[in-house]
């Protein structure tokens, strides 16, 4: 147990432990909040009433949250003098569920990004996303009900691993001349440099976890987003190691689109790399052609996926991509079922899991009672679902529906919909109270 200077542990909740590579849960878990910067105070103010609400309401006593204030981000400055306290990362690691509101980004050097840092220190490898459209939700698109996916975002990896040069710098220079010297290429002087690692230890960890996730909740098909037909060696091995991991680990569950396929054809934008050639031999004599009750695996590139999400939406149910990839696909799905303000978010490890807010601090709305406290309020009924709390999660999404239908909505919404009545932050939490 380790001993904390600004963390008060509450008396009455018990802690969340691991026993045989699973979590225990209990009855009253106590769940470290970071309370966030800007609009942080106000859609946590919000979002917690629902969720005790909904927790409540389902489970009368006999279950209960109970909440454990940890310091990141500007209310850890003005406290402790950091912005990101070490005790903040123990406490995390040590509870092992935890949500936080939006955080500042310190400027100037040391901590590029205090969501990064968290996610790399913790080692919470998956960036999951759900993106699907609430009834009510006006969208740009005609069909917002076909979105219905979650992608898994390698949180790692990639440009986001922070390996860059400024250009002209002595070191650019330097990798610059190597690489002109030794690689027969000509990369233009002063130019900025930058490294794309990704490995096959984080690749296969990343898809199996988008794999077992498929498995568990009954879905369809699992996507691999990647630019491989141009970087080969990096994300075409993202897709190569995922298709490999899959057919070793889980042959009996999955077949893959091209075990689907007459082998004589293919579609725009898909890389059939199961033929006759690679990796046929771990086919193991399943037959071809009906997927059956198996999870079909298959790979996108990514111009096209960014069209597919679009034209064939729901054709798509898990995506597993790079970090970049899932940045950009994440943010341009939400947008076509409300945006960033109902996007909820978690970066999950193998049993430590964040939940936040995917939006930043809005500080100009800070105090104002205004902004949309969805995003939030949904990353916590992902967090319920962690739990195994799916009544009060649904309960939740229900009333959330329901206070959307009837047109009670905060300012990013109203302005969008014809006939809606204007609710703030605080206004909007108790609407969805009140509809469950």
């Amino acid at each position: 147990m380790v001993k904390y200077k600004h963390i008060n542990i509450p008396e009455e909740g018990q802690r969340i432990i691991l026993k045989d590579d699973q979590l225990v849960i209990p009855e009253n878990p106590i769940i470290p909040f970071i309370e966030g910067d800007g609009i942080g105070p106000d859609i946590w103010n919000a979002a917690v009433r629902v969720w005790d609400a909904a927790v409540k309401k389902t489970y009368s006593s006999e279950k209960k949250i109970v909440w454990m204030e940890i310091l990141a981000g500007e209310k850890a400055y003005q406290k402790a003098g950091e912005w990101l306290p070490q005790e903040t990362v123990d406490a995390i690691a040590e509870f092992y569920v935890a949500i936080k509101g939006p955080l500042t980004t310190p400027v100037g050097g040391g901590i590029r990004s205090l969501n990064v840092t968290l996610r790399q220190i913790l080692d919470l490898f998956a960036c999951v996303r759900p993106v699907r459209w609430l009834k009510g939700v006006p969208s740009p698109v005609k069909n917002p009900e076909k979105m219905d996916v979650i992608i898994f975002r390698e949180n790692t990896e990639d440009v986001y691993a922070g390996i860059e040069w400024q250009g002209s710098s002595e070191a650019a220079n330097e990798i610059i001349q190597f690489i002109n010297s030794n690689f027969d290429k000509n990369i233009r002087s002063e130019s900025g440099i930058g490294i794309k690692p990704i490995s096959p230890f984080c690749s296969k960890r990343l898809i199996r976890k988008g794999i077992k996730y498929a498995i568990d909740r009954g879905q369809n098909s699992v996507t691999m987003m990647h630019k491989g037909n141009i970087m080969k060696f990096t994300e075409g091995a993202f897709k190569d190691w995922g298709y490999e991991m899959a057919l070793e680990e889980f042959r009996d569950r999955v077949i893959t689109e091209a075990e689907l396929w007459d082998e004589t054809r293919a579609e725009d934008g898909v890389t059939p790399v199961i033929k006759s050639g690679a990796f046929a031999h771990l086919r193991g004599g399943k037959p071809a052609g009906d997927p059956g009750d198996r999870i079909i695996i298959k790979d996108r590139i990514a111009d096209s996926m960014f069209q597919q999400i679009l034209t064939r939406t729901d054709e798509y149910d898990v995506i597993c991509t790079p970090n970049l990839n899932g940045d950009y696909l994440s943010d341009a799905a939400a947008a076509q079922v409300g945006g960033l303000g109902l996007a909820p978010g978690a970066n999950i490890g193998d049993y430590i899991a964040l939940f936040e807010a995917t939006h930043g601090t809005a500080p100009k709305y800070a105090g104002q009672d205004k902004v949309n406290p969805g995003s939030l309020i949904l990353s916590g009924v992902m967090m319920l679902e962690y739990l195994g709390w799916q009544e009060a999660a649904d309960k939740v999404v229900e009333a959330m529906e329901e206070t959307i239908q009837q047109k009670m909505v905060t300012y990013d919404l109203e302005r969008q919909m014809d006939g809606a009545t204007k609710v703030p932050t605080s206004g909007f939490a108790n609407a969805i109270i009140a509809n469950m």
